[in-house]
């Protein structure tokens, strides 16, 4: 992993206003005051309308919907279950066959020190060239929580219309094969692309990306001539249609975390023992819960680990005018999504600005998954001899993993925990870009084509390895959120194909149609 430097906004390259603001360090035991007057907001009456009409493209995209939908369809059914390693070889040269096929001048399986990547390189002979940013890995499935089977690719009736319900669907195959179908449509009508593209897909954003770096280094002199990099997304609320343009992701650390049973701390040490035992003899089970709740406050909302709070900093003045003129869409949608999410209220059941304040420039400690002993049907009286956990912390502007696991790791030695083995297994900065970058301009003067409402925030409380084009490369970055999906991560999965008639929401055929039109605006942007 390369090393991180200490600012993790966007370097000038990438339109980024680089303004000091002061930190929202917090005495232990309270989270930080994080503070946005109300005030100055960001509008889309500032940007103007991308006029471009491609009625030729548009036909051919109605007129291959079968066999558009047929290429998710192919992207879905191929495994590709990075943790797990089903599939992801296989869907890496699917990826590259179909760019191949595409009429990509280059495209290959790059190897990596874990998952392959994919290479793909289209030369139109254009002024702007674009870096794509692609993801071909999934989480994996508990097939039995599925009203289908979840590598099917099988299309369901749904409340909003006819949906694409599997594995991926959303999160991101869907979007992006839309997307390839996209420029097909354009090689096909028209000779060429409006840009040259550079595609460097990753098969391990799920594990947190990794070897991601290992693919940038190797195309890193070519990418920095791009002009800004996308990623094809969904991003439309169900509600009213509504777009969320998210300028920025938080950083990552993954972490896990394992007791033993060892001559300092006690407990077995080879195998689990029969319960009884355990009135004479220590558990590590319970030694990684006592350890775990150090970490935050009994409810599990405040994070106790000294100086965690101490690097964030206050937001600056882009960012507070993101975030006023994002609110009222937050304000409208706020309980849609904890309806969605089945969660009755916020912790201290914060109001909607607080809880997008929250939501968007504080960090977290998050435990994932607890591990040890026997959980199958019945008893069985064991006395664990290990127990592991698996934790996640979003990081935010001003925090870096490494410093993070530092204070962790002190945190826990000072707390008589030493003995507990922490391994990192993912981490990188948050990311960020601003608002007065061509790209993102080009983009919301396409949505604003559309009349689709927006909101512009200015990160996204996930985490993405957006980091390697806005730090390493110096290249605005954004995400083409429309269409609709849900459920990423989840039981049934699914991305909108055809949407119920007056619905405001994109179906597959209009999200490829934007997609045309997005490039042809980034094609003329200044």
């Amino acid at each position: 992993m390369r090393k991180l430097i200490q600012s993790v906004l966007p370097v000038a390259a990438a339109g980024c206003v680089l303004a000091a603001t002061s930190s929202v360090a917090a005495p232990v035991g309270q989270r930080p005051a994080i503070t946005i007057p109300p005030g100055a907001a960001f509008s889309m009456a500032s940007i103007p309308t991308f006029k471009g009409e491609y009625k030729d493209v548009y036909a051919y995209i109605d007129a291959h919907k079968d066999s558009d939908l047929a290429n998710l369809q192919r992207w879905v059914r191929q495994p590709s279950i990075s943790a797990q390693n089903i599939g992801v070889k296989e869907m890496a040269a699917l990826a590259a066959a179909d760019l191949k096929k595409i009429g990509f001048k280059e495209a290959e399986v790059v190897p990596t020190g874990g998952h392959p990547g994919v290479w793909g390189y289209y030369d139109a002979g254009a002024k702007t060239t674009l870096a794509v940013y692609m993801m071909l890995d999934v989480q994996p499935v508990e097939e039995a929580d599925w009203q289908v089977k979840p590598f099917d690719g099988a299309l369901v009736d749904h409340p909003l219309g006819r949906v694409l319900m599997a594995r991926g669907a959303t999160n991101t195959k869907g979007p992006e094969r839309a997307f390839l179908n996209a420029i097909e449509a354009i090689i096909a009508t028209r000779g060429k692309l409006p840009v040259n593209l550079m595609i460097l897909a990753e098969s391990e954003e799920e594990l947190g990306s990794p070897h991601y770096p290992e693919l940038i280094a190797k195309f890193a002199s070519r990418l920095k001539t791009a002009a800004g990099a996308i990623y094809p997304g969904g991003g439309q609320a169900p509600e009213d249609g509504a777009v969320s343009v998210q300028l920025g992701v938080k950083g990552l650390l993954y972490v896990e975390l394992e007791a033993r049973g060892n001559p300092r701390t006690g407990g077995p040490q080879k195998a689990e023992i029969h319960s009884s035992w355990k009135a004479t003899t220590d558990a590590p089970a319970w030694r990684l819960t006592q350890a775990l709740a150090s970490l935050t406050t009994p409810d599990g909302n405040t994070i106790l680990i000294p100086g965690y709070y101490d690097k964030i900093r206050q937001p600056n003045a882009e960012e507070q005018r993101l975030f006023n003129g994002t609110l009222d869409g937050w304000v409208k949608r706020e309980a849609a999504t904890r309806k969605a999410f089945a969660v009755d209220h916020w912790y201290d059941n914060m109001d909607a600005r607080t809880s997008l304040t929250r939501y968007l420039f504080d960090t977290t400690i998050n435990i994932d998954g607890l591990a040890s002993g026997y959980g199958g049907p019945g008893t069985k009286t064991i006395l664990p001899n290990r127990a592991l956990a698996k934790l996640d912390s979003r990081l935010v502007p001003g925090q870096t993993p490494e410093e993070s696991l530092r204070l962790l790791k002190a945190h826990l030695v000072n707390k008589g925990f030493g003995d507990i083995e922490v391994r990192q297994l993912a981490g990188y900065p948050p990311s960020q870009t601003s608002v007065e970058a061509p790209v993102v301009k080009a983009l919301l003067s396409t949505y604003k084509k559309y009349g689709l409402p927006v909101d512009v925030s200015p990160r996204s409380g996930g985490s993405q390895p957006n980091y390697v084009f806005t730090d390493t490369l110096g290249v605005a970055e954004v995400g083409l959120a429309a269409g609709h999906g849900a459920d990423a991560h989840a039981p049934n999965e699914y991305w909108l194909i055809d949407p119920k008639p007056g619905s405001k929401l994109f179906g597959m055929s209009a999200v490829e149609k934007f997609y045309v039109d997005a490039l042809y605006a980034m094609a003329a942007a200044k």
